[in-house]
């Protein structure tokens, strides 16, 4: 059988794109793939793992004789110019809202001769994001209120949600309650260096996503002065894992809006 037009062996420094080409049954092209990749769970078991986030094995990768390198954002740089020196092509997304994982996924479904078949998964996205939108405003017609979100994605310092989850949040029915922070796409430049702010904005809901380590409520409700934040009061803290949330990529758009729901669907049910 002809193989599909595009790459045939491929190297993802990041788990979303390893996710996509596995829901694409494309997964045959991968030869490569990060440490930190959970989805899907079996690829740590057939791929060689070849890379961290901010680190690669940049030998490892060119014995594995890539034709194409796909990487996310300019944190990815250095990787993305050795590789290009040794001359692999190098592939590198920057996408950091929802539109824009749709127009990647679109992307490199393309590229591994899966338009059609990627195309059908991103409309598919969009009605169900869209099936969302559509029941929080039946609950919003109800008389309930949207609940003011914080979304922790690391805690020291503590560091609010990148822009598609700030935007998720607000698919989900939650108002992100630092909206002007989203934009920015370095996590630095979204620190909130005075915890009396998010004290002060009172969310209804805290959902920690903290990289690499697991959410601790209760480390949260024992913050000096936190103890008449609503969330708090209200036991409204909630985990949500950072490979379902945090990776902009298939993970985010089912999983990670879904568990956004229905903790913002459950709150508007118990608060008018």
């Amino acid at each position: 059988m002809t193989p599909r037009p595009g790459p045939q062996r491929i190297v993802c420094l990041t788990e979303e794109t390893t996710e996509w080409l596995y829901l694409l049954g494309q997964e045959s092209r991968i030869v490569g793939i990060s440490g930190y990749t959970v989805r899907p769970r079996r690829a740590r078991d057939e791929k060689p793992r070849v890379s961290a986030f901010l680190s690669a094995k940049i030998d490892k990768i060119l014995a594995l004789e890539p034709d194409c390198v796909f990487g996310f954002s300019d944190l990815q740089v250095d990787i993305a110019s050795a590789l290009i020196k040794a001359g692999v092509q190098v592939t590198v997304f920057n996408q950091r809202s929802i539109d824009e994982i749709h127009t990647m996924l679109f992307q490199v479904a393309a590229m591994v001769g899966c338009a059609d078949e990627g195309l059908a998964w991103i409309e598919a996205s969009r009605r169900r994001l869209d099936a969302i939108r559509a029941d929080v405003a039946a609950l919003q017609a109800q008389g309930r209120r949207r609940p003011r979100v914080f979304f922790e994605e690391w805690d020291e310092p503590a560091i609010s949600a990148i822009r598609w989850v700030s935007e998720l949040v607000g698919v989900a029915g939650g108002d992100d309650i630092f909206p002007e922070l989203s934009r920015q796409s370095l996590g630095r430049d979204r620190i909130i260096a005075d915890g009396a702010e998010i004290v002060r904005r009172a969310p209804d809901i805290i959902v920690g996503s903290w990289c690499g380590k697991k959410f601790r409520p209760e480390k949260v409700a024992a913050r000096a002065g936190w103890q008449d934040v609503p969330a708090v009061r209200h036991q409204q803290l909630f985990e949500i894992k950072s490979a379902d949330i945090l990776q902009p990529g298939p993970a985010a758009l089912t999983d990670g809006v879904d568990q956004l729901h229905r903790i913002v669907r459950q709150w508007m049910l118990s608060h008018g």
